[in-house]
C-alpha cells in the first residue's frame, strides 16, 4: 500500500493535511500524536534492547576498570593490546595489528605514535617490501609491557571478581566468536 499526503477536510471540518493509505485518510493530529507517541515507546526501547547499546555500556564499564590499574604504567587499554601483541608477535605489520585487533589501519597508526615517540615502539622497513613498515617493541617498551602486564593481571583479577571466572571465560569466547564471524 502507498501512503500519500492530501489537503482534505479534517474531523469537525478543519481543514489540514492527512495520510492516506489505501483508502483510508488520517487527520494531521491524529497522525502527530500516534508518531509522537511511537517516538516515546521507541525511546525506552532502544535502551533497553539495542545491543551496541548494552555492548558500548559494558565496554565503557570494563575499559575504565582496565585503565585504573594500567594508569599505574602510563598506558591506555588500547596501548596496552598494542604492547602485547607486539611482545608475542614482533615485525608485525600495521595491517596485521589492525587485522587482529579488528582496527582500522588509521586508527591504529594514530595510537602507534605515541607509544613510538616515547620509545615504546620501533619501525623498520619490512624486509619483503621497503615501502612496508613492520613493528616492534624497544627495550624500553618491553620494560613497560613487563610492568603492565603485571598491572593487567590485577585488573583481569578485579573483572573476574565481579563476573566470576567461568561467566568470564563463557563471555570472552561469545565475543570472540562474533567478531570472528564478522570477519
Amino acid at each position: 500500500m502507498q501512503a500519500a499526503r492530501h489537503h482534505d477536510a479534517a474531523p469537525g471540518g478543519a481543514k489540514g493535511f492527512a495520510l492516506a493509505v489505501g483508502n483510508v485518510r488520517w487527520p494531521v493530529a491524529w497522525v502527530r500524536r500516534a508518531c509522537k507517541r511511537m517516538t516515546t515507546m521507541t525511546k525506552r526501547v532502544v535502551r533497553e534492547e539495542c545491543n551496541c547499546f548494552a555492548l558500548r555500556q559494558a565496554a565503557r564499564f570494563v575499559t575504565q576498570l582496565y585503565e585504573r590499574h594500567l594508569s599505574q604504567a602510563d598506558l591506555t587499554a588500547a596501548q596496552f593490546t598494542i604492547l602485547s601483541r607486539l611482545a608475542g608477535h614482533p615485525d608485525a605489520t600495521a595491517a596485521e595489528l589492525a587485522d587482529h585487533l579488528v582496527m582500522e589501519r588509521t586508527t591504529l597508526l594514530r595510537a602507534l605514535k605515541p607509544l613510538q615517540r616515547d620509545g615504546l615502539v620501533l619501525s623498520a622497513a619490512a624486509e619483503h617490501d621497503t615501502r612496508t613498515l613492520v613493528y616492534r617493541l624497544s627495550a624500553a617498551g618491553l620494560r613497560r609491557y613487563d610492568k603492565a602486564h603485571a598491572l593487567w593481571l590485577a585488573a583481569q583479577a578485579e573483572f573476574e571478581q565481579h563476573v566470576k571466572r567461568d561467566r568470564a571465560k563463557a563471555l570472552r569466547a561469545e565475543l570472540f566468536a562474533l567478531t570472528n564471524s564478522a570477519s
